[in-house]
Order: structure tokens, then C-alpha cells, then sequence
């Protein structure tokens, strides 16, 4: 009988004791570590031993994912890239969603007490014991925590060292960063200057190409055979799109320094209306499209930059007729708001615009599609320029999807543009 119990004790004691209730604790642990090999030993070890790692290779990147996923337990480097594994440690014991989550400071260099002090539950030096590691995370899941054999004055000096040391750092980079941005701020400069400067440049050429052009479809220096009539007015149209990106490119300088130029004086907002819709019938027709036109009875007076106003009028005609499949519809609805205000509504037959990137569309150069392969042309600033234009004019524009001209419901992009009808005052607007 005797015998029997001490077997039955050997028995026990042969067994391994965290297989009897470690079900229920296989958990998981975040691994902060800039070294790919000590992660993928770290990784091997507690995989094996049931868990689910997740990585992270910098501070920054450990912060972000122990405040998204709350692991169970955290594995800290000290001597990491951007924030170290003591500022990891700080910054992690602020958030009270993570209060009671163990972290570990795994080092070769760093100071146990100092790892203590700034809210670290554990320390193991670097490198790691692959026999013993696993038990060691076993025993901190399960609520051991290691003292701190300092006294409270000397954690006191350890953590106002520390906090010096951040502090240093922090200006480190404060000033790395005001040096970036001086550098950023000098490159965007020059970027502006070389826009102006190659606007400048091309346009001075393109102005006798335009006239002497004009000179030769309209046979003033003498008559053309009909090949050389079509040929010229290829070469027309092919000016006119060039013409048309310079003068987007100057935009884009005056949008982008803030000094877009205005000139206003009186006009009528439906006969600017009108114009730009002549202006695209050519590229309607070769598309086959439908022209929509729910117009009101004019005139409507206003005062501000009619000029402006036809090209950003242009800009959303253009990007309806650019995203309308071949024989789709094309719709402009014009209409006088309250407040001394006036609206034209732009809308197509196309693809339309996802809400979550509506704003997007209107930043200069983001194209939805910005790949080689898009389907459509433009450099995408078209839109961001009609917005900045109707501001000028003291309106906006505003996009969604779905309007209904003239009793038809386009289902694609409508591009609502509001301007005042006496707009604010604007540079070059003569004295009176």
C-alpha cells in the first residue's frame, strides 16, 4: 500500500505541471525587437509553446499595435530604433486600457532597476535562455512580477535621469524635424518658382505658334489644299490642349501660393454658362454624348472674374465628358439661389465617386486612378482649380453622386459650383 502512493507521488511529480491547467492561458504577446533574428528565435520559442506573436520592429510600431490589439503580454527591447524600450515602457503605462498588462524588458545593455523604475515587470538579459524562456513568460502571464531592490530615493534619481534623458532626445528630434521642415519648405519654393518660371517660358513661343496658326486655317497668307486644311487643324487642336495644360500649370502656381489673380467686373453667369457649353460640343460629339440643359431665362447678372469662372466651368465639363461612357449623358442645370447667389449643376452618366474619397478628388495632382494603366487622361488638378475658383468668387464646389436634369436621373458624379453674385473684391479688381 505503501508502495503504491510513492508511485503515485513519483507519478505526479513526473508529469508536467502547466500542462494540467495551461489550456486556458495560451495567449498573446507582442514582441517589440529591431533585430529580425532575435524576433524569429523569440517568434519560434513561444509558438511552439502555444502562443500567438505578433511583431513589431520599432518603438513607434509597438505603440500603435499594443493600443490597437491590447496583447497580453509585452516583450520590450531597450535599445530600439526612434523610441527606446524604456520610452515604449512610459508611454504604454499611460493608458489605462492596457493597466495590468505585464511588460518585459529584454536587453543586453540595459539596466535592470532603471527598467524597474519606469514601469517594467520584469527583466531578462540578452541572450535569452531558449530552455527557460517559455517558463519565464509562463510565470509573468500568471501574475509574477519582479522588485526592485533600489529605494525609493534611488528609483526617484533613476527616473529623473531618464526623464532628462528623454527630454534630450526629445529636442534631438524637434530639432531634426524643424530642419526637415526649413528643407521642405525651401524645396516647395523652388518647386513653385520652377513652375512659374517654365509657364513663363512655355508660353512665350506658344503665343506666334497660336497666332500664326490662326493665320494659316483662315488662309490669310494664302490658300490650303484640303490635306493641308486637315492637317492644320489637328495641329490646332493639339495647340489648343497644350494651351489648356499650360494655362492648368499657372493655376496650379497661383493655388498653390495662395495669390490666384481676379479680375471682376460685370457679366452674366448664364452666358458664361452657354460659352463653356460651346466651348466642349466638339468633345461631346466625339463621344457621342447626350447634352442635358435644364437653363433658365437670363440674363443673371453678376460681378467677378468671368474669365475664371468659364474655366473652372470648363474643368467640370471636362471630367463629365472625361468619365461618361461612350453615348452617355451629360447634364448642366443652372439656377439662382437665395442669398444673391448663383448654381450650376454638373453631372454624368458615369462610374461615379466613392463618398469615403469625395473630398479627395478636389486635392491638386490625386488622381482616384493613379495608375499607368488608368482609363482616363488629365493630371488631376482640374478640380481642385474649380474649387479654388468658385471660392474666389465667394461660392464652393461640392460633389455627390445622383441629380436629376431635366426630369433624368444621372446616377454618376454631380459637381455642384455656387458663386456670389457680386463677388468679394480680388486682386487687380480696378479702384474706384
Amino acid at each position: 500500500m505503501v508502495q503504491r502512493r510513492r508511485a503515485a507521488t513519483r507519478s505526479g511529480r513526473d508529469l508536467p505541471s502547466p500542462v494540467v491547467s495551461w489550456g486556458a492561458l495560451m495567449s498573446r504577446v507582442l514582441h517589440i525587437e529591431d533585430d529580425p533574428k532575435n524576433r524569429l528565435l523569440v517568434r519560434k520559442l513561444l509558438v511552439a509553446d502555444g502562443h500567438e506573436v505578433i511583431d513589431a520592429a520599432d518603438g513607434l510600431t509597438g505603440v500603435r499595435l499594443a493600443l490597437a490589439d491590447k496583447p497580453d503580454l509585452i516583450l520590450v527591447d531597450i535599445n530600439l530604433p526612434g523610441l527606446d524600450g524604456y520610452e515604449v515602457t512610459l508611454r504604454l503605462r499611460t493608458e489605462a486600457r492596457l493597466l495590468g498588462v505585464p511588460i518585459v524588458a529584454i536587453t543586453a545593455e540595459g539596466d535592470r532597476d532603471t527598467s524597474l523604475a519606469v514601469g517594467c515587470d520584469g527583466f531578462v538579459q540578452k541572450p535569452i535562455d531558449a530552455r527557460t524562456f517559455a517558463t519565464l513568460v509562463r510565470r509573468f502571464l500568471v501574475g509574477h512580477r519582479e522588485q526592485s531592490a533600489s529605494s525609493p530615493d534611488a528609483t526617484g534619481d533613476r527616473l529623473r535621469a531618464q526623464s532628462g534623458r528623454i527630454v534630450v532626445h526629445l529636442e534631438e528630434k524637434v530639432a531634426e524635424l524643424s530642419a526637415a521642415n526649413a528643407r521642405l519648405l525651401h524645396l516647395d519654393r523652388l518647386r513653385t518658382e520652377f513652375y512659374r518660371n517654365i509657364s513663363h517660358e512655355l508660353a512665350t513661343p506658344l503665343t506666334p505658334i497660336v497666332g500664326y496658326l490662326r493665320m494659316l486655317i483662315d488662309e490669310e497668307l494664302g490658300g490650303v489644299s484640303k490635306p493641308q486644311a486637315k492637317a492644320l487643324r489637328a495641329m490646332d487642336d493639339c495647340v489648343r490642349r497644350l494651351r489648356a495644360i499650360l494655362d492648368n500649370v499657372i493655376d496650379v502656381v497661383g493655388l498653390e501660393s495662395g495669390r490666384m489673380r481676379f479680375f471682376n467686373r460685370d457679366y452674366d453667369f448664364l452666358d458664361t454658362v452657354r460659352r463653356a457649353i460651346a466651348g466642349h460640343a466638339d468633345a461631346f460629339a466625339e463621344k457621342k454624348l447626350t447634352l442635358l440643359e435644364e437653363l433658365p431665362r437670363g440674363p443673371l447678372p453678376a460681378y467677378g472674374d468671368s474669365d475664371r469662372l468659364l474655366r473652372a466651368l470648363g474643368q467640370l465639363l471636362d471630367n463629365a465628358a472625361k468619365f461618361s461612357p461612350d453615348g452617355g449623358t451629360v447634364g448642366i442645370g443652372v439656377y439662382a439661389l437665395d442669398e444673391g447667389r448663383y448654381g450650376a449643376v454638373v453631372a454624368d452618366s458615369g462610374p461615379g465617386i466613392p463618398v469615403s474619397r469625395a473630398e479627395q478628388v478636389f486635392e491638386p495632382f490625386l488622381q482616384l486612378d493613379g495608375s499607368p494603366t488608368r482609363a482616363h487622361g488629365g493630371v488631376g488638378v482640374g478640380l481642385a482649380i474649380a474649387r479654388r475658383v468658385a471660392r474666389g468668387l465667394g461660392g464652393d464646389v461640392r460633389v455627390s453622386n445622383g441629380a436629376t436634369i431635366e426630369g433624368v436621373t444621372l446616377r454618376g458624379a454631380a459637381f455642384a459650383l455656387t458663386v456670389a453674385a457680386r463677388a468679394p473684391a480680388a486682386i487687380g479688381e480696378p479702384r474706384a
